[in-house]
């Protein structure tokens, strides 16, 4: 876990990126804005009221001064929040139920980062996935090409990372779906220094068993490969096949995986959720995320269970994806 976020800590550090976190009236959003606002990693944007911010922060005995804190109900540039939205919404929002809806905070939080007053989002610690998704889709919206957003965790343990989607998302993607899912996390894994090894997992290992859902994932893995033959993905596999570099030889001899994949897309949400989990809880992996990506800005979703460490942690992944898209598009 140190490795991963040594690195992360020094490119973010270097941009000094700025990071909305709607939940102000959260502890460990408070906790966790303040840790990285002292240690200079990121500029911490809370949404809240003030002065409850502030006391609260004073009670749980944390510093705050270099924290901004906007309150929806008083922010000075709401009437150019309000138009932009207006605008983006292209006739679904008046005027009025803009200027309603952006006293939600994740919607204002948002609207900030669409407007580039931020760079970033974190949320989830304590809305739902759907509240935190969806302001995102309707304002951010997801990159050209790209269907759907989809959620990947970064399993850390020791030095060891692993890459798995999506399981925050889709709850049953299709094969041309699923082919994007597993493109756009090879390119998140890129993002943090892996060189991506995909496998496209199933209960088959290339066509040892046969059904619907093998089929959709068998033509998922020939849609990614045609889309982007740069890049090393293959299946079906089943997990050990993989994984294991011996049952790899006897199962897929031919497959330049070779047992050594490094990002795993799971074929549902379902086995992806278990997934993940079953390698946190049983395998004492560390689960970074979900990390959303296909947006065209970077918007990421927290556990309700979150510590304020998993917070500290998802909010430098987000300044580090913020960092990443400013490269892209000065390249661009």
């Amino acid at each position: 876990m140190s490795d991963l976020f040594e690195v992360v800590q020094g490119q973010v550090k270097a941009a000094y990126p700025s990071i909305v976190f709607p939940e102000g009236d959260d502890d460990r959003i408070i906790e966790a804005a303040a840790r990285l606002s002292t240690d200079k990693m990121l500029k911490p944007i809370i949404i809240g009221e003030k002065e409850k911010v502030q006391e609260r922060a004073e009670s749980l005995g944390v510093s705050f001064s270099e924290v901004e804190v906007f309150d929806p109900a008083s922010y000075e540039n709401l009437d150019r929040l309000v138009d932009a939205f207006v605008e983006r919404r292209r006739g679904k929002e008046t005027e009025e139920s803009a200027r309603e809806k952006l006293q939600n905070p994740n919607y204002f939080g948002t609207m900030l980062v669409h407007l580039d007053y931020a760079d970033g989002l974190v949320s989830g610690a304590a809305h739902s996935t759907g509240d935190t998704v969806r302001p995102a889709l309707q304002i951010i919206k997801t990159k050209p090409g790209i269907q759907k957003t989809s959620g990947v965790f970064i399993m850390v343990k020791e030095e060891k990372k692993f890459v798995f989607a999506d399981c925050a998302i889709n709850i049953s993607p299709n094969a041309e779906e699923l082919a994007e899912i597993a493109v756009a996390t090879a390119e998140t894994a890129q993002t943090f220094d892996m060189e991506p090894k995909v496998a496209m997992l199933s209960f088959s290992t290339k066509g040892s068993a046969s059904s619907m859902e093998t089929q959709k994932v068998s033509e998922a893995t020939k849609k990614a490969q045609n889309d982007r033959p740069d890049l090393m993905i293959d299946g079906e596999f089943q997990f050990d096949a993989a994984f294991v570099p011996a049952v790899a030889q006897t199962k897929a001899p031919d497959s330049p995986l070779r047992g050594e994949a490094n990002v795993f897309i799971f074929p549902s949400l379902e086995s992806g959720n278990l997934g993940y989990k079953i390698a946190q809880r049983l395998g004492g992996y560390d689960a970074v995320g979900p990390i959303l990506q296909g947006l065209n800005k970077p918007v990421n979703d927290l556990s309700r269970g979150c510590s304020v460490t998993d917070v500290y942690n998802l909010a430098l992944i987000t300044g580090k994806q913020a960092v990443m898209e400013k490269k892209t598009l000065t390249k661009v």
